[in-house]
């Protein structure tokens, strides 16, 4: 069963609103008032759709969120059941300090067709290939850029790479170089920099390293309409986690996970700007009203496009 297209329009008014919410504490370094004025707007928006809703991936648990926590109940309880993944503000830092690459993103599908991804780390990789073989989190970095060279008839020193900037990627970044590949670094956004292999306008051939496990499943439900490729394997380090996990209903903690097990059915995405980006711009002002961007992602429809100009009328706060 697909998700009605007149949902499309109402979840992107969501994460744009949730945008402008946030918006108003771009640069003013407090990323928890930035990341509050997101939930808190997202949440009352989803509570005006008529769905009976369920978030499987939010702000945490119920003892650490007081608002879109995992297992809240969301909308007016009229209308379809079904799953929400959301992650209000994606990129605190960079709202907080005005730099580019902060999202409003939310992704939702039918009941029980959503991953419910524990807050740990997962191991990742995507690329804009819809073949079996090619990519995989099993193969060394060698063999996955030159499969991928041959798949797409580059040299790897005419792939690109788009990798998190972080210690714990020195290793594949130095067998990157080795190799002659082209490296975007980025420093946060993960949601993003997987999205980035999505079309050749990026610039990006492959995302791959360690980020966050819900932001990797906010990134297959795009990828997923895109015909992309995507694997996660979620990183238990601590006892803790280990139990949480089979809480959630994971049994093998080594698992990985292709993006049909991580998505199933139909699914909406949405991804709005607050600052600018290689995906989205930000939120901009032009006399009385707030302009936003937002990537969109139907996958029973096949839309994927991105909505340039996406009007809201200007709060009251604002005048």
């Amino acid at each position: 069963m697909a998700l009605d297209k007149k949902f499309i329009d109402q979840f992107a008014d969501v994460t744009s609103k949730a945008a402008l919410a946030s918006y108003k504490f771009v640069g003013k370094k407090d990323k928890i008032a930035a990341d509050k004025a997101a939930v808190d707007s997202m949440r009352n928006e989803l509570n005006q759709i008529n769905i009976k809703g369920k978030i499987v991936i939010g702000e945490g648990e119920l003892d650490e969120a007081p608002m879109l926590y995992i297992g809240e109940i969301v909308g007016t309880n009229n209308g379809p059941e079904i799953d929400i993944a959301v992650d209000p503000l994606e990129g605190t830092n960079f709202a907080a300090n005005n730099l580019p690459g902060a999202l409003s993103v939310m992704a939702v599908a039918e009941k029980n067709n959503l991953f419910n991804a524990p807050e740990t780390y997962m191991e990742k990789i995507s690329a804009n290939v819809n073949e079996k073989g090619v990519i995989d989190l099993d193969f060394t970095i060698k063999k996955n850029i030159f499969n991928l060279s041959e798949f797409l008839n580059k040299k790897p020193e005419n792939i690109t790479a788009c990798i998190m900037n972080r210690p714990r990627h020195k290793k594949i970044i130095n067998e990157l170089n080795k190799m002659g590949v082209n490296i975007k670094l980025i420093s946060d956004g993960d949601v993003s920099g997987a999205l980035l292999v999505t079309d050749d306008k990026y610039g990006v051939d492959i995302f791959l390293g360690t980020g966050g496990g819900p932001e990797g499943v906010l990134a297959a439900a795009a990828l997923d309409t895109f015909n992309c490729n995507f694997q996660g394997r979620f990183l238990f380090v601590t006892d803790e986690d280990k139990i949480r996990a089979k809480k959630m209903g994971i049994k093998d903690l080594t698992k990985k996970y292709q993006l049909k097990e991580i998505i199933k059915g139909d699914t909406i995405f949405c991804a709005t700007g607050i600052t600018s980006s290689d995906l989205v711009s930000g939120i901009k002002i032009e006399k009385d009203e707030y302009i936003s961007e937002t990537l969109i992602t139907h996958k029973s429809s096949g839309i994927k496009k991105i909505i340039k100009k996406f009007k809201i009328d200007r709060p009251k706060q604002y005048l």
